[in-house]
């Protein structure tokens, strides 16, 4: 009997490894600034991942390499071509993001998957490089060509503190991916897509007001009530019935309702007794009707209509009113925000 090929008795290792190489040089053939046969130096993209600031320093003063700073490039252990910021973004090496940003790299340049430096340190928590690159002018919104954002990451993941950082850098809040909704002047805003859904929904209260302080809208899928006709009446209407029904904890029904979240959006709440397939949370369910039968207060009012004059963009300004100081704290919902930390 005639043997087998090598490939074949070894389950194909042989055509996989193969295939990976074939990736890999197609990948650089496709997205780096130099094809394959044209193989540059990628030393500079080697220290940035390793970490290596002195080798990073002595061969970004070599004119070669400062004309390569802005060079994507399959490095030794990456498959994406990147630049060499974008890589020592991604593995947390701040000392490495300044030397280069020093030197001047791109801050904006993005990878084949839309991803800005800001973005990659954002996505793996490294708050060091969210700050440097944040102070040497990174657009906190990330890019356009990516389908999510820093904010988004850092809400999902829970990382209040880098959250922090992006708004202080004047982060949109409420970005998203715009949906058009055919047949009607209605504008659809996905749900999961919301910064402010997703941090309810990975349970990271502290994320979710950090965003409604920066004035993230509390009505955030639906902005008035027409809006209600073009919604389908079998999902949640606003941001506040999908909290409800997906049964999550009683503090975002508590904070969506301090910061000012229209109740009458709500097409309405199931009993938990009627419905015990579904995870409903009794006491926050409870918060909603005894909120919906009782008027907010005066001051309250006061707040959610002074918050909503300034408008998200000037909120952060709100500090330099000329305010008593304990008005000022309860504009700025200072007096919740030890119980949400």
């Amino acid at each position: 009997m005639e043997e087998a090929p090598e490939t074949t008795r070894r389950g194909g290792t042989s055509d996989v490894m193969r295939a990976g190489r074939n990736l890999k040089a197609w990948l650089q053939d496709q997205y780096c600034d130099h094809p394959s046969d044209q193989c540059q130096d990628t030393r500079l993209h080697n220290a940035a991942c390793v970490g290596d600031i002195e080798t990073l320093r002595t061969l970004l003063q070599d004119e070669r390499f400062l004309r390569c700073i802005d060079e994507r490039a399959v490095w030794c252990s990456g498959w994406l071509p990147c630049t060499p910021l974008r890589i020592a973004a991604t593995a947390g090496h701040a000392d490495c993001v300044a030397l280069l940003i020093h030197f001047g790299a791109q801050l904006e340049l993005v990878d084949v998957k839309g991803q800005t430096p800001l973005y990659v340190a954002t996505e793996n928590g490294h708050l060091e490089c969210v700050q440097v690159l944040l102070k040497a002018g990174a657009n906190p919104n990330g890019s356009p060509h990516n389908r999510s954002s820093p904010v988004y990451n850092a809400a999902r993941v829970g990382r209040a503190d880098i959250l922090h950082e992006l708004i202080q850098f004047g982060a949109d809040v409420d970005i998203d991916h715009q949906l058009s909704f055919r047949g009607s002047g209605c504008s659809l805003r996905s749900l999961a897509s919301s910064p402010l859904y997703i941090s309810a929904a990975y349970h990271n209260v502290s994320c979710f007001f950090l965003l409604l302080q920066a004035g993230a809208n509390p009505d955030y899928n639906c902005w008035n009530t027409e809006c209600l006709v073009n919604l389908p009446r079998s999902g949640p209407s606003c941001l506040l019935e999908a909290i409800l029904r997906h049964g999550f904890d009683h503090e975002f029904v508590k904070l969506l309702i301090d910061f000012g979240a229209d109740l009458n959006l709500v097409h309405g709440v199931p009993a938990v007794e009627q419905h015990p397939q579904m995870s409903l949370n009794p006491r926050a369910i409870q918060l909603f009707k005894e909120a919906k039968s009782c008027p907010r207060t005066l001051s309250q009012m006061c707040r959610i209509t002074v918050r909503r004059a300034l408008g998200k963009h000037r909120l952060s300004s709100a500090c330099r009113l000329p305010l008593p100081p304990r008005v000022l704290s309860f504009l700025l919902y200072e007096d919740t925000c030890n119980t949400c930390t």
